[in-house]
């Protein structure tokens, strides 16, 4: 018997299968991708941001196929081929479509020095603190400990969101920092609903800056529709999930 994390709805849906049908011919880069996943919406969100020409592949991480795993040995989605060379990881992905497709824009990264430093810095924020806060709230059993998480979560969004210029996290440009942060933005309606959070708790004009995200056009794109997203997150809100991230919290490491 396969893992239940197996058993996910194949395709995407709503406005992201729409995307998807537009981006099935061949290219030199190929997009390998799991719609449900956070971590491949960013990539996407960037692909669709900059209109870089891609193929995109739908893969079930929890379905090794040999190819796949030749791509990236840890089976993770999502994960590029660009002239027959692979890469994965998002935030690296993310970096390497800025400096190998300059002519394509916007850009996601600033072009002042310090202000490029400072979108990686913040980059780091919802990396390490954003989006582990998020998991370990969403997985938590235990009402004290649900309690305790989702105040480390609130403060987590109520430092990032007091140093946000508007409407974007650097003002008028949208970057990494916003590219890294909007998938969560998009599936915090789980934690609202089963959780106990709200975005006006958060404060400090996180309400406005969130909508900011999930209404931007290349978000809207890449978003299946909420009833698969609810499905698969029911697994980590029972704390049942087999994902990489989920075992990781599981274990109190980080991921």
């Amino acid at each position: 018997m396969g893992l239940p994390d197996e058993q996910i709805h194949p395709i995407a849906t709503g406005r992201a299968a729409q995307t998807v049908e537009q981006h099935q011919e061949s290219q030199d880069l190929v997009f390998y991708s799991g719609w449900f996943c956070p971590y491949v919406q960013r990539v996407w969100i960037t692909l669709e941001e900059r209109g870089i020409p891609y193929q995109y592949k739908e893969v079930n991480p929890y379905k090794k196929e040999p190819h796949f795993l030749a791509i990236n040995p840890k089976g993770l989605v999502p994960a590029i081929e660009y002239t027959g060379r692979a890469l994965y990881e998002s935030l690296i992905i993310c970096e390497f479509l800025e400096d190998a497709f300059p002519d394509h824009e916007p850009h996601i990264l600033p072009s002042d020095p310090f202000d490029r430093a400072l979108v990686r810095l913040w980059t780091d924020h919802v990396s390490k603190q954003i989006v582990p806060g998020f998991m370990r709230l969403v997985q938590a059993q235990d009402s004290q400990k649900q309690r305790e998480y989702l105040e480390e979560f609130n403060k987590a969004l109520r430092t990032i969101s007091a140093q946000v210029k508007g409407p974007y996290f650097l003002g008028e440009q949208f970057t990494l920092v916003d590219v890294a942060l909007a998938p969560w933005v998009v599936r915090d309606y789980i934690v609202a609903e089963h959780r106990g959070y709200s975005r006006e708790a958060v404060g400090n004009g996180w309400k406005e800056y969130a909508v900011q995200l999930e209404t931007r056009e290349s978000v809207l794109r890449t978003q299946s529709d909420r009833v698969y997203y609810t499905e698969i997150y029911g697994r980590y809100l029972r704390d049942e999930a087999q994902s990489e991230a989920a075992k990781a919290i599981r274990a109190g490491r980080s991921f």
